[in-house]
């Protein structure tokens, strides 16, 4: 006998302890299709907005949330603005919080049962979170927001909001593209360069991908890695997934890839 079973997204969950759900989303388990296929929950890269409201049912029961009003999805534009809610001010409302969410990179709570992240196709998704004051943030980095420093913008606002101490943080590093992948013209080193980035350490010459001399490539993860260290998280809490999408676009969407049309990773946390 058939049965119309729903699609189960299927998940790349973060062990950061009890009481807290941490993950990204694969490809897998939604009802988006061709370059969006399947499971894209971001509602600004071109996807069809009806499917994408049933891959965020989809995902919110997943994760045992009541509705997909308790999903956070904010509008990046690669900068640092921050968007938080808090338990003690307002009670988070869905609909005025959609108006927060324009233009922010960064989202962080205390809220619980309350589902904050940032999309990504490449770009770093950074996840942190704070056990000793149970509240947490989630980073979109990609270069430019990695030149920024968002990262830095990110743990002093969370440690500031929840009155605690970067050193008891735990970070993520999601999935994104590796060096080898990330090729960057002059200009894009030269901006890494100016913000006093260790360019022995995170940039090196290979071969262009046309085959015509070298090329610059960055490695976006340990750039970020050495922003958390800055910033005082200690190295033994920085876990990198070390999966590249570029090489696993099979599973993950990558714009390098895939092209700007297509989906998103969402990487998120839920406090319990």
């Amino acid at each position: 006998m058939k049965t119309n079973s729903l699609p189960q997204p299927r998940l790349l969950n973060y062990d950061l302890g009890p009481g807290v759900t941490a993950f990204s989303t694969t490809r897998q388990g939604g009802y988006s299709q061709g370059s969006y296929g399947e499971m894209n929950v971001n509602a600004y890269c071109g996807d069809d907005q009806t499917t994408v409201a049933k891959n965020r049912e989809l995902l919110c029961n997943a994760l045992g949330l009541s509705n997909t009003d308790r999903l956070v999805v904010p509008h990046q534009v690669h900068g640092t603005g921050v968007v938080y809610t808090k338990r003690e001010e307002a009670p988070y409302d869905a609909a005025a919080f959609q108006t927060e969410m324009e233009g922010k990179d960064i989202v962080m709570t205390d809220e619980q049962e309350l589902c904050i992240g940032v999309s990504t196709a490449d770009c770093v998704p950074i996840v942190l979170y704070d056990p000793s004051r149970h509240c947490a943030a989630v980073v979109h980095a990609g270069w430019r927001g990695t030149v920024k420093k968002a990262v830095l913008v990110a743990t002093s606002r969370l440690s500031a909001l929840y009155v605690g101490s970067t050193s008891c943080m735990q970070a993520v590093i999601g999935p994104c593209i590796s060096q080898k992948n990330f090729e960057v013209g002059q200009e894009v080193y030269d901006a890494f360069c100016s913000e006093g980035f260790p360019m022995d350490r995170v940039a090196r010459l290979m071969p262009a991908n046309d085959g015509n001399g070298q090329k610059w490539h960055v490695d976006l993860p340990l750039c970020n890695r050495l922003l958390l260290e800055q910033a005082g998280v200690e190295p033994g809490h920085i876990y990198d997934c070390g999966i590249c999408t570029y090489d696993n676009s099979d599973r993950f969407f990558s714009a390098r890839r895939m092209g700007i049309n297509s989906g998103r990773i969402f990487t998120g946390i839920v406090l319990h």
